[in-house]
């Protein structure tokens, strides 16, 4: 009976971030997996969720003061005009967001631009709508984007480009002049572009997150998709949005109520709460999470790894495997997980060439195969216990060894 399955079922494999994770779970070892913090939300917005539901507000809803927010933050940070009736779905996340701004848009056989790596869920939303991913890839090891590469992937089939910065799993902040090279192609090419923004809010060294919607033209053609997720600390509450031209954003709510109709109500009234957040609590969830960066960076280049790209936003490290390390991404893991006890994400998943496998093992794609994806959001508590458990496992040099 398995072949009742549709084409798009078929397609979808198992995520190889949750297979980890589960797999700390069965192991009770460190999870430096998925991205999601194991340290308390914040007061102010889990009382504002239990307020909400003690309040009886437990049934479909949407949470127009949601919208109203987010039109008044797009004005203040881009200059731009938005009717929050017309111009902002509420999802179940990110995730729904963007699935549905991808089913809202592509038609089987339409091309998408992704940029390479990339976070797994993007190529498979895009194989479900049916269309066709066109894989960029960044250059290494500081995740630059060549323009010619990018020029070089328009087709006449080309109808978005997705783009994620801060970017998952890099860290990489894309440059205004990056971001003017894809403004202008979208725009000379009549295209699209959704882009993935959950880490507005998370960057480091004074960077400042610039969204693509804010370039001259771009306003008309930009689905801009975030959530409360990352910045609040609540992966698991599941509120997010979209933000898109009234002919977008109509079509992403109808998707939205056919898929799950309704986002959990007492947390879109929690989410108005958090989103109100005095600018204090943007700086100081910047300075923690870079105080977190800093330490893994030290950690993990410390016992070996090739840290040449420090991370610009989000809450990941792409550290490199030593050069003399003879193992695979995928084998590094494993030996982690079992001797160390701490678990990471071969960096392999997040790599979509159309290559064949021998065409992988050799230069200049071999670094695709030489990446781990570390979390650090996670407690102070959980990295110094990850330190104790690589620092057991250190040669004469301090380097870690598992090979």
């Amino acid at each position: 009976m398995e072949g009742k399955l549709s084409r798009a079922a078929k397609k979808i494999v198992p995520s190889s971030i949750q297979g980890f994770s589960h797999l700390a779970q069965r192991c009770n070892a460190i999870n430096l997996a998925e991205g999601f913090p194991d340290f308390p939300a914040p007061p102010h917005i889990k009382n504002a969720a239990i307020s909400a539901i003690n309040s009886d507000f437990n049934q479909y809803r949407n949470v127009q003061g949601v919208c109203d927010y987010l039109a008044k933050m797009m004005k203040e940070r881009h200059g731009l005009d938005i009717d929050p009736l017309t111009d902002v779905a509420i999802c179940c996340g990110q995730s729904e967001a963007f699935a549905a701004a991808i089913l809202a848009t592509i038609d089987p056989g339409d091309e998408v631009i992704l940029f390479d790596p990339s976070y797994e869920s993007y190529e498979a939303c895009v194989a479900m709508a049916g269309g066709v991913p066109i894989h960029v890839p960044l250059d290494p090891p500081q995740w630059t984007l060549d323009s010619s590469k990018l020029l070089g992937s328009f087709t006449e089939r080309t109808k978005v480009v997705v783009l994620n910065s801060p970017h998952n799993p890099t860290g990489k902040v894309f440059t205004k002049g990056e971001l003017e090279v894809i403004a202008g192609e979208c725009c000379s090419r009549n295209c699209l572009a959704i882009t993935d923004e959950v880490y507005e809010h998370i960057t480091y060294d004074n960077l400042k997150h610039i969204s693509l919607v804010s370039f001259p033209g771009m306003q008309e053609r930009t689905v801009i998709t975030s959530s409360l997720s990352k910045s609040f600390s609540v992966t698991g509450w599941r509120i997010g949005w979209a933000v898109a031209p009234t002919f977008l954003a109509s079509a992403i709510k109808n998707i939205h109520v056919r898929l799950t109709d309704s986002a959990p109500a007492p947390f879109q009234e929690a989410a108005l709460n958090a989103l109100r957040s005095p600018p204090e609590y943007f700086e100081s969830l910047r300075s923690d999470y870079q105080s977190r960066r800093d330490y893994i960076v030290n950690l993990l280049g410390g016992v070996g790894f090739k840290i040449e790209f420090i991370p610009q936003g989000s809450f990941f490290l792409f550290a490199e495997l030593p050069d003399n390390c003879p193992l695979s991404d995928v084998e590094f893991v494993k030996k982690l997980i079992l001797e160390a006890g701490v678990v990471a994400v071969p960096g392999r998943g997040f790599f979509h060439t159309n290559l064949s496998s021998d065409e992988v093992s050799n230069l200049p794609y071999s670094y695709q195969k030489r990446y781990i994806r570390f979390a650090f959001c996670k407690s102070d508590a959980t990295l110094t216990l990850a330190a104790e458990k690589l620092g057991k496992l250190l040669d004469a040099k301090g380097h870690l060894v598992l090979y």
